[in-house]
């Protein structure tokens, strides 16, 4: 039985709101981590998360679940999967998808098998991975198949795939087939991998179709959570890549979530690609989950946080949030993604319009502060040489962003508040234009910044105190121009976390925990 389960001791609560999010998804309680499933079935969006719903610690993995009418307004659900089946122990259900088949919704997911240690030293490795289904006629109550695993180690033996990292499958249909590609790497670790499997019915056989990419060994040596969508004519691959180089390079953090952006030869199983593109310039983004909305659009939410950094929530009963939902397109080769549309349904109070403001020394405007808000900027970039803007600020506390009129754009995050174990500055380099268009998100413990319509965007937890709420403007180099301010404060889009009819109790445990308590 794994160190986290033996540790158990009591049911995670949330017993402190002060950084839990007013509409950002997050766990009730417990721990969250990559998205899965994100999928529109039956009239509503659901989404389901990687949790672990017995501390705010990673643990052997469940399903979380929520649902919305909007992308704006969540409710939770019960817990959709729990690892209670033989090829889910140690692990537990890691990620995956969601697909509509035949009226039911089918979940595709990954079964954890730990090894012991004895079986670890004679294979050289901890654990073996299989993909598995479950499927639900409500959308609620969900069953596994007898036929699970549906695709084995058996299935990528001889195909210079690791049996044991294959995992996190993504699966679609196209022209009355199946899909789904997964996250792998060679079996001598150095280079990490998308491969891709066909079937004719989804439930029944799944048959390795190809390597469809893979690292030329500068991007990491496992791709994992891959999610694959066609957007604006073109086939794009999402997909986190881990054990990247982070010595002065492009890399900040040994895992990131980009996209690449190609063509899928059906036929063959190869996807031909130009260069790996970010989705998000900034610390905490991670495995990224992609759908389609029924009017057509791409829409991702993606986990706000990072592995081994400091997430200090978690002192509060609680561990991990997502981002909000960001709609994705692709001009001239390029990724951008902007915040949905249904998001500003959360403006319920009269929002605060400034227009044509010059100043030429640090500035906060009345009304035009808080813990969870909506700032739409634009800025005379041709008239502002250098200014910053700090966000969250009080007399000790400040999240600053910095621009020069030579393109260059820094988050800082030095002075924000709990200090976290990880890099506090971000610096990027845009294209320099006559405005800058900046359009941003605070809520509490996180701050996502969308630039120039989404050509670019920086996402970070952050960890204030309550009373540092001010926003203020300060020119740099003689004046800060601003063409137009627009300020909403936001709703309370997710209920507040003491959800009691959704706290799971001991009769609740799958049977491999049942002893851990």
């Amino acid at each position: 039985m794994p160190e986290q389960i033996s540790e158990i001791k009591a049911f995670s609560q949330v017993t402190d709101a002060r950084w839990y999010p007013r509409y950002h998804l997050a766990p009730p309680f417990g721990w969250c981590n990559d998205p899965n499933g994100m999928c529109f079935y039956k009239g509503q969006y659901h989404f389901f998360y990687q949790h672990y719903p017995y501390a705010p610690a990673w643990g052997p993995m469940h399903w979380g679940h929520a649902v919305s009418d909007d992308l704006a307004y969540w409710k939770h659900l019960p817990i959709a999967l729990k690892p209670d089946q033989p090829y889910e122990t140690g692990g537990g259900c890691f990620s995956g998808s969601a697909i509509e088949k035949d009226g039911k919704l089918y979940l595709m997911y990954t079964g954890h098998l730990q090894a012991t240690p004895e079986e670890a030293e004679a294979v050289g490795f901890p654990h073996i991975e299989f993909q598995c289904l479950a499927h639900s006629e409500d959308g609620v109550h969900f069953e596994k198949s007898e036929k699970n695993p549906v695709i084995e180690d058996a299935d990528v033996m001889d195909k210079d795939v690791s049996i044991h990292d294959i995992r996190d499958p993504k699966v679609w249909v196209h022209n009355g087939k199946y899909y789904a590609v997964l996250g792998s790497r060679t079996p001598d670790m150095a280079h990490g991998q998308i491969i891709l499997f066909e079937s004719k019915d989804l439930v029944k056989s799944w048959r390795f179709k190809a390597i469809s990419a893979r690292s030329d060994g500068t991007l990491g040596g496992m791709w994992e959570c891959p999610n694959f969508a066609e957007i604006d004519g073109q086939d794009v691959l999402i997909f986190s890549p881990m054990d990247l180089p982070t010595d002065g390079g492009i890399f900040c953090h040994d895992k990131a979530a980009g996209v690449l952006i190609g063509k899928l030869n059906y036929r063959s199983g190869l996807f031909t690609h130009g260069d790996f593109q970010f989705l998000d310039r900034g610390f905490d983004f991670y495995a990224p989950q992609v759908m389609e909305t029924p009017d057509g659009r791409s829409v991702i939410i993606g986990w706000l946080d990072m592995w081994n950094v400091d997430m200090h929530e978690t002192k509060d009963g609680w561990a991990g949030q997502m981002t909000i939902p960001r709609e994705l397109h692709v001009k001239d080769g390029k990724i951008f993604s902007t915040p949905v549309k249904e998001l500003e349904k959360l403006r319920k109070w009269k929002p605060i319009i400034l227009e044509n403001v010059v100043i030429d020394e640090a500035t906060t405007f009345d009304g035009v502060a808080g813990e969870a808000y909506e700032l739409v900027l634009t800025i005379d970039a041709a008239k502002s040489k250098k200014f910053s803007i700090a966000l969250r600020a009080s007399e000790l506390e400040q999240t600053v962003l910095t621009y020069n009129s030579n393109g260059t754009f820094k988050f800082d995050r030095t002075k924000s508040g709990e200090p976290i174990n990880f890099q506090s500055e971000r610096e990027i380099q845009l294209e320099p234009q006559d405005k800058l268009k900046l359009h941003i998100f605070i809520d509490r413990s996180s701050v996502e910044v969308f630039i120039n319509d989404g050509a670019e965007v920086i996402s970070a937890r952050i960890y204030p105190k309550r009373t540092s709420q001010k926003v203020i403007f300060v020119p740099e180099d003689e004046t800060l121009s601003i063409d137009s301010l627009e300020y909403y404060k936001l709703d309370f889009g997710l209920p507040h976390p003491h959800i009691k009819d959704t706290i799971p109790t001991k009769d609740d445990l799958p049977p491999i925990l049942q002893g851990a308590i």
